[in-house]
């Protein structure tokens, strides 16, 4: 059986700068599907073409920048 290479993808950090009041349920769903639960709060994740997608359908609601290696938890 072969070992399957585990993939290292970059981290980005991604912040909710705009409140969910007024958001449809789909919204809401996608920002909680990321991990994030108030205004201002933060999570760091693998830059994986799921969660890429998943910022795509909200990017007016957050800001989304790269994290180097060192700076990820």
């Amino acid at each position: 059986m072969a070992v399957k290479k585990k993939t290292e993808y970059p981290k980005i950090k991604i912040k909710l700068v705009k409140s969910l009041i007024g958001r449809s349920d789909r919204q809401q769903a996608t920002v909680k599907g990321l991990g994030l639960r108030k205004i201002n709060s933060e999570v760091i994740r693998e830059k994986r073409p799921e969660i890429l997608g998943m910022i795509r359908k909200i990017e007016f609601m957050l800001q989304v920048e790269e994290v180097g290696n060192d700076q990820s938890k």
